[in-house]
């Protein structure tokens, strides 16, 4: 299976361990290739619980002592390390991209490039998919996500071409959803507004924001003193939120403050945010988006 190559490995990992006999996350472990390289800096008693929620990643599984892989979205971070009796650790990794693989498998019809059904699921055992989202949901339930998770402001006539198309036959595969766009679109912004629209009801279909902010105050929890949770986003929600906690504390408003005036805060940043050097976008073009943020527990 073909998952993308780790990216900014070298930056994520040393930003993440401080402690080499310590207590490890990778929460979204796809093709293995971060949980190698931490692995690669530890020592023989250390520990690395990883996580994925699909099932074509956990196939990956590779054999070492040090490594327990989990079948589970990252939100249940907290009540799986419990399982195994593990309630502090040193460092968590979160890669919050979509892979290679995932992309490239017409089959799980996460791109408009590709045609096949309207999945979209990260998880496969999810009840609700793609075809859920853009068959039965309301006018008005369509447009919060076209806005709000897709980020395009005038979502009104594309609606209304998917209201009238699947009153006549479902939509089934990503072509149909994208023979629609283009009656829309203009040929020059296709591929950025498809990438929008798929991106919006892939993170409908996943709840993806909703676990990002649940692993996130999970963190504040079971990160040690000093511990650090290494983040990296693809797109502009994702890092709206991450940065939004690291120095707020919240994910909307402003930080409570204490008595004397002073934030209230989880975290520490460490360093500004990184992102791929020109080396790895020319060896890695999915890496182009990626931010890398690192944060220490207060």
């Amino acid at each position: 299976m073909n998952y993308h190559k780790p990216v900014l490995l070298n930056e994520s990992i040393n930003g993440l361990i401080t402690d080499k006999s310590g207590v490890y996350v990778d929460v979204t472990f796809g093709g293995g290739g971060h949980s190698k390289g931490i692995l690669d800096k530890l020592s023989d008693n250390a520990k690395l619980f990883s996580f994925d929620q699909d099932l074509d990643a956990i196939k990956n599984d590779f054999k070492d002592p040090r490594l327990v892989l989990i079948h589970s979205n990252f939100k249940e971070i907290k009540k799986y390390l419990k399982f195994y009796g593990i309630f502090s650790v040193d460092g968590i990794l979160a890669d919050f991209g979509v892979s290679s693989h995932q992309f490239d498998t017409k089959e799980r019809g996460f791109s408009y490039r590709k045609d096949g059904p309207l999945d979209m699921r990260m998880n496969q055992n999810l009840a609700i998919t793609a075809r859920e989202v853009l068959n039965n949901y309301s006018e008005l339930s369509l447009k919060k996500i076209f806005t709000s998770f897709g980020e395009i402001s005038k979502p009104s006539k594309l609606i209304e071409i998917i209201i009238k198309n699947r009153a006549k036959k479902p939509l089934n595969t990503t072509k149909d959803l994208f023979e629609i766009i283009n009656q829309v679109i203009p040929e020059r912004y296709l591929n950025s507004y498809s990438s929008k629209i798929f991106q919006a009801i892939r993170i409908e279909v996943n709840q993806e924001l909703d676990s990002i902010k649940k692993l996130l105050l999970h963190s504040k929890d079971i990160l040690r003193s000093k511990g650090r949770i290494v983040c990296l986003t693809y797109h502009s929600l994702e890092d709206r939120i991450v940065k939004k906690f690291f120095s707020e504390g919240v994910f909307t408003g402003y930080a409570k403050k204490d008595f004397y005036g002073n934030k209230k805060l989880f975290f520490k940043k460490i360093g500004k945010f990184q992102t791929p050097s020109t080396k790895e976008l020319s060896n890695n073009k999915r890496s182009r988006s990626a931010k890398l943020r690192i944060a220490e527990k207060i």
